[in-house]
């Protein structure tokens, strides 16, 4: 996107507000489900903005136009956003945020706008207390864009495909029975579901709505006696729709949801996540009806994988893992070759590999390879527009940070490596080193069962707060069975809240991810996927049960990166371990150079 196509977006969105009285106009990223990746209808920051991280929010007034957003985005952002005269506003603690900027800026009269069908009801919630100290009024029932975004997307029109059968172990009608099981625990009458991976979960139906996220744009209401999909019809065939009836579960135009609970009266109680329901779903609802504001029975249920589920997202980590193996040997064979190589390569090498495996579906998210300090941008995205190659001069090298995963129907998958090009220096194994030990901290971790998930972040940070050094992102996010690639409740992040719901429990599928990035020269992170299993003959009972985690993901560390001397011995043992699983687990699947490039790496240090 130009900037001067920037410019004129701005400049019309401004005669809008003018045209409609408007002092300001807030527009997240977002959609009416609140999803990390948003169908190209709902993206009206980026198109506005040219700014294409996933999050991030724009403010634009008379003489004034920024854009927040957190400090994996900073570098990516300021460079995105020059001569667009919009500003970059860095989010950071004690550092005013969008709504903080809003209160001291504007004066009292003055009217903000943002589109109610992408504002969750908490935002609105925080917004409202924000703005009535200052006698400022927000309008949430208008698209102000509708004016100015003449080619604005379609909404998808993709068929919806059952989650095939041999890799569901509960189905529909079971899992709704659970969701009214917690809708009675509270009282609630009536239950709004509008965040897409718990409406996929529930069906057993996946779509392809959403990149990356095999999801379908729906809401779905449940009483006591009754289950309503809201979808386009268009996307259902007859027998998803036989299949959804025997489970109880009737369709409904997607529009249609507001118009059902218009129908609900002050007699009931509506059960919804206001952190996941959007005010413009609740537009037509009636005054007096009751709501039950908590996470949603669904969010908690699909949290806790099925046995059988973790059985089939290991052999989607071994599919993941042979990929892997056919990719890094492939790679390193032609850079040794002496072709050059860029960061766009890595992207289609590896989807080249996955793609091969079974029951393959697409990438889990936008791959991430970042060379030396391209890698140091935590979600840094390489392009055609902007991209680096993989070279480095005689006698000197760089680190190639990969980040990346896959949609299997068996899995869903998400792991990092670093790889050295060139000549490594010392600094680069220290700081290699160092993550290696922050990452095997966690691995190893045991815990309480129930322990609020972000206290455990302490543990894996540790070895990294020991040597004074830090990153700026959380250490961990669940991790959904063929659905998001970031899935809550648990969070592993110090700075996150501790709710109740974000408990650990046995069965859950997480992130271990500690990084280290050096502004301006590399980046570093180790990921792998992990699972809660209980202790296995454990030494105490009196204290209470406890966890700790199951690595699943196979693919070997870069043990030419590593400092050995910094390690201890439990750690060295830790690493032999994990590459003997590795080779196990992987060897049968590889042949040829892929199989010599694994016996390579997965050697005892």
């Amino acid at each position: 996107m130009s900037k001067q196509a920037i410019h004129d977006r701005i400049d019309s969105l401004r005669q809008a507000l003018v045209k409609q009285d408007l002092s300001a106009i807030i527009v997240p990223s977002a959609d009416p489900h609140l999803s990390e990746y948003l169908p190209e209808y709902w993206q009206a920051r980026l198109w506005l903005s040219g700014f294409t991280g996933s999050v991030g929010t724009l403010v634009v007034t008379a003489d004034f136009a920024g854009l927040w957003t957190d400090s994996r985005y900073w570098v990516h952002a300021a460079d995105q956003l020059a001569d667009t005269g919009i500003t970059l506003e860095k989010l950071a603690p004690k550092q005013p945020n969008h709504i903080d900027w809003l209160s001291e800026h504007l004066v009292e009269g003055d009217s903000v706008a943002i589109d109610g069908n992408v504002l969750s009801i908490a935002e609105q919630d925080r917004l409202l207390d924000a703005f009535e100290a200052h006698d400022i009024t927000l309008i949430t029932d208008r698209d102000v864009l509708t004016d100015i975004w003449a080619d604005r997307p379609a909404l998808p029109t993709a068929k919806l495909y059952e989650h095939d059968e041999q890799f569901v172990s509960q189905s529909a009608a079971d899992k709704l029975a659970a969701v009214r099981s917690g809708m009675q625990e509270v009282g609630a009458t009536h239950h709004l579901l509008s965040s897409l991976d718990d409406i996929a979960w529930l069906t057993n139906l996946r779509g392809s709505d959403v990149d990356y996220n095999p999801v379908f744009l729906s809401h779905m209401l449940i009483s006591a006696n009754e289950a309503t999909l809201f979808v386009d019809k268009q996307k259902v065939s007859a027998d998803i729709e036989q299949s959804l009836q025997d489970s109880g579960i009737t369709l409904a135009d997607y529009d249609a949801v507001q118009q059902a609970l218009s129908e609900l009266t002050v007699d009931d109680l509506l059960l919804l996540d206001p952190n996941k329901v959007a005010v413009g779903t609740l537009s037509q609802m009636v005054d007096g009806v009751g709501f039950i504001e908590q996470i949603a029975p669904s969010t908690l249920l699909k949290s806790v994988k099925s046995d059988a589920d973790v059985d089939h997202v290991r052999e989607a980590m071994r599919q993941d893992g042979a990929a892997l193996c056919e990719f890094f040997s492939a790679f390193e064979e032609r850079l040794a070759s002496g072709e050059r190589l860029s960061e766009l390569d890595v992207d289609s090498m590896l989807i080249d590999a996955r793609s091969q495996q079974p029951h393959y579906v697409s990438p889990s998210f936008p791959t991430i390879a970042g060379f030396n300090d391209n890698g140091a941008l935590p979600h840094y995205r390489a392009t055609p527009e902007k991209f680096s190659y993989l070279d480095v001069n005689e006698g000197e090298g760089g680190l190639l940070l990969i980040d990346s995963g896959a949609q299997y129907q068996n899995g869903t998958t998400d792991i990092t490596r670093v790889v050295g090009i060139g000549q490594v220096t010392d600094e680069h194994k220290r700081d290699f080193t160092t993550v290696l030990k922050a990452h095997i901290a966690l691995a190893r971790a045991h815990f309480p069962d129930g322990i609020a998930s972000p206290l455990i972040d302490a543990i894996c940070r540790a070895p990294l707060w020991q040597a004074q050094m830090d990153y700026g992102h959380g250490t961990g996010h669940g991790v959904g069975y063929f659905l998001n690639v970031h899935e809550g409740p648990q969070v592993i992040a110090y700075s996150a809240s501790t709710p109740k719901e974000r408990a650990m429990k046995v069965n859950m599928i997480s992130s271990n991810e500690p990084g280290l990035y050096r502004e301006g020269k590399w980046g570093i992170r180790i990921e792998n996927l992990v699972v809660n299993k209980a202790v296995a003959n454990p030494n105490e009972t009196e204290f209470g049960d406890f966890l700790n985690f199951e690595t699943v993901t196979y693919c070997p560390i870069d043990t030419r990166l590593i400092e050995k001397s910094l390690l201890d011995q439990v750690e060295i043992d830790w690493l032999n371990d994990y590459h003997s699983q590795v080779y196990a687990e992987l060897n049968s699947r590889v042949e040829g150079a892929a199989l010599k490039w694994l016996t390579k790496r997965t050697q005892a240090i």
